[in-house]
């Protein structure tokens, strides 16, 4: 179950949660930028600003975020902190992003958004490492959409050097359905060139790059197509295949893999088992998950048991 606000503006739930908090006692300091924690003995015993202010305290929270849209001033200060008290940080990746094709020429699709596809990634031996069903659209650099995020989060661990993407532009048919669909076209648009024929069945942005993958002349008439071209075709449709350069910059990323490694916290209270008195929540963590609203849970749940904590 997912919860919108009215107004379906992210604002309110921002009003909302500092509106409770103001109301709670809580206080806030603006441009008040932490430049370390105070740490004796192995503990917690206060923040210092970057205007050399020491602020005592006994626990500390670190509610810092992630890396990624440091223009909001997610900057990956937390890092620094929690290495600061001895913390290991597990490699930060991107995740939650576009990723980016090798062939260059696509940059003419950008735009172009598909619906109702189904998207595989094969890792560099060639195997499965993600499958979806649903939407994409294709940027000037590669591709993204709901499909392709999905994507990012299940490969952005692993090595992508001669990884590929397959997109299955129509799932929904079989290989002797889809030929046959083929064939029906072809006998539609009997005195067309091939480039001309498919119309009804592809966006017109795609209907070269489709041709081009099954090797095709595209200016050859569809009476004359053979029996083999047309299983290129099918090929191509089903099998739309890029290879992969790298996922998308961390800063255009929605989330931050990787971060403090939870094995050095204590889940019930996101307590480090290092540094007493000194806590842990969000994005900061090594705790990602797809989208959906399950990333705002983690913060949500893990800022909830630290805050509780005795």
């Amino acid at each position: 179950m997912r919860v919108f606000p009215v107004s379906d503006k992210a604002s309110d739930i921002i009003k909302a949660l500092a509106n409770f908090a103001y109301s709670s006692g809580v206080k806030t300091r603006l441009e008040s930028e932490c430049s370390k924690l105070i740490i004796k003995d192995d503990r917690i015993n206060g923040v210092e600003l970057k205007t050399g202010e020491k602020i005592k305290a006994d626990k500390v929270i670190v509610a810092t975020g992630g890396y990624s849209y440091r223009a909001t001033g997610s900057t990956g200060d937390g890092y620094g902190f929690a290495k600061s008290a001895g913390h290991s940080i597990v490699e930060l990746k991107p995740s939650l992003v576009g990723i980016n094709l090798k062939r260059k020429d696509i940059s003419a699709l950008s735009g172009l958004a598909l619906k109702n596809v189904e998207l595989k990634v094969y890792d560099t031996n060639g195997k499965p490492a993600s499958s979806g069903f649903g939407e994409m659209l294709f940027t000037h650099t590669g591709i993204s959409g709901p499909l392709v995020l999905t994507a990012s989060a299940r490969i952005n661990r692993k090595n992508i050097d001669g990884a590929s993407i397959s997109i299955d532009l129509k799932p929904s048919l079989d290989a002797k359905t889809l030929d046959n669909r083929i064939i029906s076209d072809f006998k539609k648009y009997n005195n067309k060139i091939v480039l001309n024929s498919f119309d009804d069945l592809l966006p017109k942005a795609l209907i070269p790059y489709v041709i081009g993958n099954a090797n095709i002349d595209a200016y050859k008439r569809v009476n004359s197509v053979t029996k083999e071209e047309r299983s290129r075709l099918v090929g191509a449709l089903k099998d739309f295949r890029f290879e992969i350069e790298s996922l998308g910059d961390i800063n255009t990323a929605i989330i931050t893999s990787g971060g403090v490694s939870t094995k050095e916290i204590d889940p019930k209270t996101m307590e480090s088992k290092i540094v007493k008195g000194l806590y842990f929540v969000g994005e900061v963590l090594d705790v990602d998950a797809l989208t959906g609203g399950f990333n705002l849970q983690i913060a949500f749940s893990t800022g909830y048991l630290a805050g509780n904590a005795q």
